[in-house]
């Protein structure tokens, strides 16, 4: 299939702080669904903007960011009046943002905290290390100035919805710039990103809508969980047929590079929760 035909969903979040894994909370959700046509080119665009009541005060400093205030969100709905809403708009989608963790990170938890897993997603796209591979020229890599940089107006920064329109429109352009491939294989090499895992037994969307194992000593836990297992199947071999041979098939080992590479390698991982020792581990254990 090509990746022009499925629904793109850029979207940003405003939050009472930088840590969601220690009592911040979303403000703001915006999202933008883009619809392609043929050539390439945004044939439709459709809104998503929810102001929510973080129930607590939302620190001077994150005011200063957003412009959101309390009284603004006084009356707004609490994540869990929306929480269904924001988790159907992001489903089956090509999500796009800019320093995607963060967003994904608070997202998720507010969806764990209700008990929802995260919706099952074609693909995740990172605008900013995209930018840095196919803009190197530019010597910030800031939302603003990558929109300078390919003319997108960004007039409106630094609200959920207004920012998630603009890196949409960033990521249209530079598949535009830079002939991002029309198939969905060859697009989520060329966006370095990585879709569902290959069905042939090994992983799956797990019930939060992450990756897990489907055998072995961590069967039915998240690959973020135990990365240097899944570094370990991208070398394990078995002895057959008198020779040495690869033990999981071509398509596990390509999706376990890339998600290791993308997630792991130099940069934070969406699904990751801290940047511990733990979560850069990535030294292969001795499983047989």
């Amino acid at each position: 299939m090509r990746w022009t035909d499925c629904r793109i969903v850029a979207f940003d979040t405003e939050t009472t702080g930088l840590n969601p894994f220690d009592g911040d909370r979303v403000i703001e959700f915006g999202a933008v669904e883009f619809r392609m046509d043929e050539s390439g080119s945004i044939s439709k665009i459709t809104p998503h903007q929810m102001l929510i009541n973080p129930e607590m005060p939302i620190p001077r400093a994150a005011s200063r960011v957003s412009g959101i205030t309390d009284d603004q969100v006084a009356d707004a709905p609490v994540f869990a009046k929306v929480a269904r809403q924001i988790r159907s708009v992001l489903e089956d989608a090509i999500l796009v943002a800019h320093n995607i963790s963060f967003d994904v990170n608070f997202l998720r938890s507010e969806l764990d905290r209700l008990g929802l897993g995260w919706p099952p997603t074609r693909a995740d796209v990172d605008t900013l290390p995209l930018s840095q591979r196919l803009l190197p020229e530019l010597r910030s890599h800031k939302l603003e100035s990558v929109c300078g940089a390919v003319g997108v107006d960004l007039s409106n920064a630094h609200r959920a919805v207004h920012d998630a329109e603009a890196c949409g429109r960033v990521f249209v352009e530079l598949t535009k710039r830079k002939n991002a491939p029309s198939s969905m294989e060859d697009f989520l090499d060329w966006a370095d990103t990585v879709g569902p895992p290959p069905e042939t037994g090994h992983l799956k969307l797990g019930a939060k809508g992450v990756p897990e194992f489907c055998f072995g000593p961590f069967e039915g836990r998240t690959v973020e969980q135990h990365p240097d297992f899944l570094q370990w199947m991208t070398m394990a071999l078995e002895h057959r047929d008198g020779s040495w041979h690869r033990r999981f098939p071509d398509s596990v080992i390509q999706w376990a590079s890339t998600w290791l590479r993308t997630r792991c390698a130099g940069r934070m991982g969406g699904a990751l929760r801290s940047q511990g020792s733990a979560d850069w581990n990535l030294d292969p254990p001795r499983w047989s």
